[in-house]
Order: C-alpha cells, then structure tokens, then sequence
C-alpha cells in the first residue's frame, strides 16, 4: 500500500466518522428517545377530511376555525383604536381575503407585488390600497397600462397610495404622473428604527413634502412606518416601540410643520403580525392611526410569539407517504443508517413523501426527522421515523410552514378544513406567482 493510498483511507474513514457524528446529532452527547405516537386526534381527522375530498398531492391547509378564532383576536386587540389593513402578501387567495375583510370590516389592503395589483383592483374595486414596498418606476407605469385596458371601478387617484422612500423615486413618479396625466397619491416610507431605506431625516421629509406639494400630479397621502425590529432587536419591546414612536412623531410634526396644517386624517400606518398588540390601549399617545397584519392570522411557525401567545396555528402543509422502508439505507455508505438509528431510535424507518424541501417544520406524526447524510429533496423527501409509529404508505404527514407570504402560493388550490364536520369545505385559488 502506497504512502497516498493509506492517507486517503485514513481520510475517508475521518470523514466518515465526522458525518456520523453529525448525522446522529451528538453534540451534547444527548441520546434521543423514541417517538412512538402516531397522529393526534386532530390530524388523523384532517387525514380523513382529505382522503374523503380525494386529494393526493402536496396541500396547502387552512383550519377555517382557527382561521375565524384569529380574526377575532385581532379585532378584539384593535378594538376600534385603529383601523385594520389587511397584508395582501401573506394571504394571497381572493377567497381567503374575502374572508377576513369581512371578518374585520375591512377594505384596506396592503400589496407588494404589481401583478397582484392589478388583480385586487379588477375583482376588489373597492379597495383602498397602500403599497408595503416602493415599486419601480416601470412597474407603476405597468399598472396603468393594465389598469386602464380594463374596465374597472377602481379609481387609482382616489383609491391607491405608492410608496415611495426617496427623493430620487419620488421625481421619477412625478415624472410618469406627467407623462401620463395621472394624478398620483404617494404615501412616503419612513425609517423608524428598521434601518431598510425610507426617509430617515427631518430634512429629507420637508424637501419631499414640499417637492408634492409644487407638483400639479402628485398629493401627500401619509406615512408607512414598518417596525418589525421590536420583537426581534435587542431591548424591550416596550421600550423599542416607545423609540419607534417618538421618531415616527417626529417626522409627523415636521410634516406638519412643512405643510402647515394637521395630518391626522392621513394614513399614518404601522405595526404587523408581531407588533399589534403592542399598540392596544395607546391610540391617543401613538401618531399611527392604522395597523397592518397579516401572517398572524394563519400563524406559519416563524410568528410563534408572545405577542401572538392568544392566535392559533391555522395552516399546514399535508404531503402524502409514497414509500416506507423498514430501515434507514445511506448510499455508499453501509451500515450508516443502522449506526444512525442505534443513537436515535427515530431514524429507524424511511418514508420518502410526495415532494419536500418547504420552508416548513416537521409536525405529525411526532418525532419525524430529516436525514441530513441523505440530503433534502423537493422532488421525494426522505424522513425517518421510529420502529412503532403508526405510518403507512398512502397516509399522510404534516408540516408547518415557516412563512405564509411565498409557501402558501406553491401548492394550488388551498384546502379549507372544517374541523366541526371533519371535512374540505372548499378550494380557495392562489394568486398566480407570476
């Protein structure tokens, strides 16, 4: 044996140890115990409410239960203090809009996406819309293209704010307003502690608002102020939502110092799924007179929060078991799978699910695992499960997803569980991706 040919097996067999280590997960050298419960009582209902309606492909869930007991945790914090806008990105289904606008009593939306746009001003005309983000120049104009190759009641000077965080952007929108005729509402982004663009300085705001106000085209229509960094910065959020205000404040009363007059009336947004609540009980001491949500009402796992402690989890991804093994085999790898299910005893069986790779977490049947040697797969995912869990091919498994905003457009039509009849109520569209 050459001096390089040991060196190499000495380095596979390294390398082989280092991924078995890491595949048995034993940092802390805390050996798994064995799931043996199978589906709760719950999913085994949602598994038959979809075996019943004849689906057999990945799904995208919404609890309509859940989904009502959340409008009614949000408007109970809200409580008439504020004005509710629903965010159209999170919720991205006419049919589930529908739902909570009514739900609410709300008209007011948030969209992101042009196409999107479009869409919510055909079928919803009477919208009242605000943009979350500052869309290119080009992709106004498209709307206006769109909009007016329609016919619609949707009236875009009346009815729709641009968002708009520079003065850069906002010269170029008075231009298209120009070009096309068209008077334009702008609504100005704010930096109140995000630190993702938007007017950040008293100055910036007066040399906008005075630039709105000499254009014969455009009109100040308010302020959006986005503050998700509460729950998430260093700090109370108590204390970090004090901060945001009093800057928010600020740039109100510079507002109204470059205007000369009282800009209550406008539409002087904040908040989101993880920050309303904060703001109940404080509307006469806050310049927001509006908060937005909208993950919050089908809680993905990313919004498991205290400030979300009173919602309920309202939307899973379903997938179906197209193959279980009663081992666990790792390619080129003999004996890696045994080794792997000697130290955790859920990685004793294989099932390989109809897709995978989500941005979702493994929730049913309990103690369900990736295997990290096999690698991940969004064509057949491979999972491992204990010897005794009860899972068979043609079952189901269940996730939940991390975010609504992208998941929920990726698997068609979403499938309303009536957990009161055990039943799919209905299939409510997705908007195109596109």
């Amino acid at each position: 044996m050459t001096h390089s040919t040991a060196f190499l097996k000495q380095r596979r067999r390294l390398l082989l140890t280092g991924v078995a280590a890491g595949g048995l997960g034993v940092a802390g050298w805390l050996k798994p115990e064995a799931e043996q419960a199978g589906h709760s009582s719950y999913f085994l209902n949602l598994q038959r409410a979809l075996d019943k309606r004849g689906l057999a492909k990945p799904t995208l869930v919404i609890d309509r239960k859940r989904l009502d007991h959340n409008i009614q945790v949000l408007t109970k914090h809200i409580n008439g203090e504020y004005s509710y806008r629903v965010v159209v990105k999170s919720l991205p289904s006419l049919s589930l809009l529908q739902r909570v606008m009514a739900g609410t009593g709300t008209q007011k939306l948030m969209l992101f996406h042009q196409p999107h746009l479009n869409l919510i001003a055909h079928t919803m005309p009477e919208s009242d819309i605000l943009l979350g983000k500052p869309f290119p120049v080009a992709a106004a104009a498209h709307f206006y293209r769109e909009h007016g190759a329609g016919l619609t009641g949707f009236r875009p000077e009346r009815q729709l704010q641009w968002l708009v965080d520079s003065e850069a952007r906002l010269s170029k929108y008075d231009n298209l307003a120009a070009q096309l005729k068209q008077p334009m509402r702008v609504n100005l982004e704010i930096d109140i502690g995000l630190h993702r663009g938007g007017f950040a300085s008293n100055e910036g705001v007066a040399r906008a608002l005075t630039a709105i106000e000499q254009s014969p085209w455009l009109s100040f229509s308010g302020f959006m102020g986005y503050e998700p960094h509460i729950m998430k910065a260093p700090g109370p959020s108590g204390w970090l939502r004090d901060q945001a205000m009093a800057r928010y404040q600020q740039l109100v009363d510079t507002a109204e110092r470059t205007l000369g007059r009282n800009i209550s009336d406008l539409t002087l947004n904040t908040g989101g799924s993880t920050t309303y609540q904060l703001y109940r009980g404080m509307s006469a001491s806050v310049p927001a007179n509006e908060l937005s949500a909208g993950s919050g009402l089908v809680m993905p796992s990313d919004f498991d929060l205290p400030t979300l402690s009173d919602h309920q989890q309202a939307t899973f991804i379903a997938a179906p078991v197209l193959k279980l093994l009663n081992n666990t085999q790792i390619p080129g790898a003999p004996g890696l799978g045994k080794l792997q299910s000697l130290w955790n005893p859920n990685h004793s069986r294989t099932a390989f699910i109809y897709g995978g790779y989500w941005k979702a977490s493994l929730v049913s049947p309990p103690g369900l695992v990736n295997n990290r040697i096999y690698g991940r797969s969004s064509n057949q995912e491979m999972l491992n499960l204990a010897r005794d869990v009860a899972l068979n091919p043609g079952d189901w498994v269940f996730l939940r997803p991390h975010q609504s905003e992208s998941v929920l457009l990726q698997f068609g039509d979403l499938a309303v569980f009536d957990s009161s009849l055990g039943e799919i109520s209905a299939l409510w569209p997705v908007f195109r991706q596109g």
